[in-house]
């Protein structure tokens, strides 16, 4: 793999899971969960992953772990193409990718102790370690911020935000390259969020690690990520890097989540417009033709109903997907509406 190729590449990647009905079960529908995205993650960075909630931000971290069998489209890691290997070649990949969970609760079995739990990838991958297993785990603990004497204690006696780290600990037992981290702050108190998210950060620089975070606090992915992916509705609408998203979104869908983010300062609140999306999010069973934010967006036309936008880079590093972007170089919207 060289420099400049990224560590993971998703191409057109699809996941429809199949509704079925009648007494033979017969297929009378998809909900199409991911639906043909796009996107590269690089060495050392961190990509976050934001949209509404049924978005299919979880579903792309399930396809990208490979937890989830891809419909279509493909998944490269380090240059080798993962999209349909067996669980049998999966295994040895599981040491270079893992997944933290949302929910610190039912991620953890209660019948094993915490040296049990973070010990297992160890037994699961056969890894032998210098100084047994044991000392192994206590070092991990120490490395999350939890007391290597807690090795024999159980989940049901730590805190949410101390069962978050056995998660992390667990996770970084084999020393993977990519972790999906799926909403790993959203289940916790606030008063624990930033402890989790800076402890993310701290192991990232010490470990070198890289991130796919996925979330719907937008302050969370703010804090964290170097670049960001907007979802809607099975597709990625807009990927910045971070500063240049949150300082000129393009996309009426990301302007609208923005606006939704809390300002501490009274002053810009009340510059500030709230956007108001209206209607509900709809069904992935049956998504709006062409442009799938068109039925809730304030700009949108005719071409919208009828033909889908490409995610197009508009900017340096700033790809969209809309036919009337906000915030966008003149030259840019120029082109666009020449095409159109």
């Amino acid at each position: 793999m060289s420099e400049n190729e990224p560590l993971l590449s998703v191409r057109n990647v699809e996941k429809h899971f199949p509704v079925t009905a009648g007494l033979f079960k017969r297929q009378v529908g998809a909900v199409k969960a991911v639906d043909g995205i796009s996107f590269d993650v690089f060495k050392g960075e961190t990509l976050g992953l934001v949209g509404e909630s049924g978005c299919g931000k979880s579903t792309t971290g399930r396809l990208v772990t490979r937890l989830l069998e891809p419909t279509g489209g493909a998944i490269d890691f380090e240059g080798r193409d993962i999209t349909h290997l067996s669980q049998g070649k999966l295994r040895p990949l599981r040491r270079d990718m893992q997944m933290i969970f949302q929910d610190p609760y039912s991620s953890l079995n209660p019948r094993h102790t915490v040296g049990a739990i973070v010990g297992a990838p160890f037994r699961i991958q056969g890894v032998k370690t210098d100084n047994g297993v044991k000392k192994a785990v206590q070092e991990i603990l120490e490395l999350v911020g939890l007391n290597p004497e807690h090795y024999n204690r159980y989940p049901h006696e730590f805190s949410g935000g101390q069962r978050q780290r056995i998660g992390i600990a667990r996770t970084l037992a084999l020393k993977p390259k990519l972790i999906i981290a799926d909403e790993p702050v959203s289940a916790l108190d606030v008063s624990i969020q930033a402890q989790v998210v800076n402890l993310l950060e701290d192991l990232q620089k010490e470990l070198d690690l890289t991130y796919v975070v996925i979330a719907h606090d937008l302050s969370v992915v703010r804090h964290i990520s170097d670049r960001v992916a907007v979802m809607y509705l099975g597709k990625i609408v807009e990927i910045a890097e971070r500063k240049r998203l949150y300082s000129s979104p393009m996309h009426p869908y990301t302007n609208a989540l923005l606006s939704a983010v809390p300002v501490p300062d009274p002053k810009a609140r009340k510059e500030r417009e709230r956007i108001r999306l209206k209607g509900d999010v709809p069904s992935p069973l049956n998504p709006p033709p062409a442009c799938r934010f068109h039925t809730r967006c304030w700009k949108a036309q005719e071409i919208c109903k009828t033909v889908e936008p490409p995610l197009e880079s508009l900017a340096s590093g700033h790809s969209v997907a809309c036919h009337f972007p906000e915030n966008a170089p003149v030259a840019a919207t120029a082109d666009t509406a020449g095409k159109d």
